[in-house]
């Protein structure tokens, strides 16, 4: 199969029946490109496996999380969500309908509040933590309810309230325009902006990804909703045998090409258009990668990925998804309940955990998983198709 990305052509791997020549032959992993001859391209690959000198982590985590405090506003002034629980102590369900909340994000809430130790979780029963029910129960002398008034007037609060109460996706950060981030994706403007929002987590991330996961048996890498193809540009730069494809719909699709071109990859990362619901997946790709994508969707949607992975990969492939996990209590870390908040808030999906992944991937039929950290609150889970 032959992809165009801008002007090259990705003609990777051989196609069925094809003998393997020198051409295919993948050469050792470099470590460190050699941009001595002048190639303008290998500098500007040189360029993604380079690591910055101080780490950046509270950065990142400050804007993960912007919307964690104003959650905690939320269920204080416009739910008086622990006094309520202070005197029934109960289930998710029971949250869910006793307050009239939709159930992701509720889930979301009560992760979130697990993480900050102001709720405990005993046999899937949810009952206050002791400083819970000392500062957030009305009545309490000690009750702060009152210092956090302000937060029922502010548009944040308001608008989670709205997706605690709908499940539905409020609109993007402020966005004048009210569509969901999905539907906003079709356009233009909206897609290069947020492209390079990614880009600017995806440059710190993706060279850590790749010396995480061991690439050297694999040689082609599907980026499924790839963005600007950062992550896929990183993988190529770090294993020299490696070639990739990502797949993403219009408009998305131009916007990486561009990318790809100015880190002068486009000679062996590919571009593909498609709908990753709808149109079916490029094949001869050993490795799909999910990377920041499963968490946009909703429990039935992440299902219907993973199986359509499963069905489009090799016996022997893997699936490599790359985002915030939770831990298998679904207690924290309180940085990725945190930012669970905002994908809540923006998308319809949530920050999902380690046990929540791996059942979805056995139920996809995967085996052989694997866990490994990664840098900042993210960490990598693969798994393999293995024929049976």
């Amino acid at each position: 199969m032959i992809f165009r990305a801008n002007d090259g052509i990705c003609n990777w791997p051989p196609r069925a029946g094809e003998r393997i020549s020198e051409r295919h032959a993948p050469p050792p992993r470099a470590r460190a490109f050699d941009c001595r001859h002048g190639d303008s391209e290998l500098k500007k690959m040189a360029n993604l496996t380079r690591r910055p000198r101080h780490d950046p982590a509270l950065l990142y985590r400050y804007r993960d999380g912007i919307y964690a405090p104003e959650l905690l506003g939320a269920a204080l002034t416009g739910l008086d969500f622990f006094t309520w629980l202070g005197k029934s102590p109960a289930d998710a369900r029971t949250i869910c309908k006793s307050l009239a909340l939709a159930e992701r994000p509720a889930d979301v809430m009560l992760t979130l509040f697990c993480a900050m130790g102001l709720i405990e979780s005993k046999k899937n029963t949810f009952r206050l933590s002791a400083i819970a029910r000392e500062f957030l129960t009305r009545d309490s002398p000690w009750f702060v309810g009152p210092y956090y008034a302000p937060f029922a007037h502010r548009p944040v609060c308001r608008d989670l309230l709205e997706v605690l109460r709908t499940g539905k996706p409020a609109n993007w950060a402020g966005r004048k325009d009210t569509r969901p981030w999905a539907e906003a994706m079709e356009d233009d403007a909206f897609p290069e902006q947020f492209t390079q929002m990614m880009d600017a987590r995806g440059l710190y991330l993706g060279p850590k990804l790749a010396r995480k996961v061991d690439f050297e048996p694999f040689r082609n890498v599907l980026d499924i909703a790839g963005g600007s193809g950062i992550y896929a540009c990183c993988l190529v730069a770090a294993y020299p045998h490696l070639r990739a494809t990502v797949f993403e719909r219009a408009p998305v699709d131009r916007v990486a090409r561009k990318c790809i071109a100015r880190r002068g990859c486009r000679k062996r990362v590919a571009v593909a258009q498609g709908d990753i619901f709808a149109t079916p997946f490029p094949d001869m790709c050993d490795v799909h990668l999910f990377s920041n994508v499963l968490h946009n969707w909703d429990i039935p949607a992440v299902k219907s990925l993973l199986r359509k992975s499963y069905a489009a990969l090799p016996d022997g492939g893997m699936v490599l998804i790359h985002d915030a996990h939770l831990n298998r209590q679904k207690t924290g870390p309180l940085p990725v309940a945190a930012h669970s908040v905002f994908l809540m808030a923006i998308t319809e999906g949530k920050c999902y955990s380690i046990s929540e992944i791996e059942v979805f991937l056995k139920e996809a039929g995967f085996s052989v998983m694997k866990y490994r950290k990664n840098a900042l609150h993210y960490s990598a889970i693969t798994a393999r198709k293995v024929g049976r």
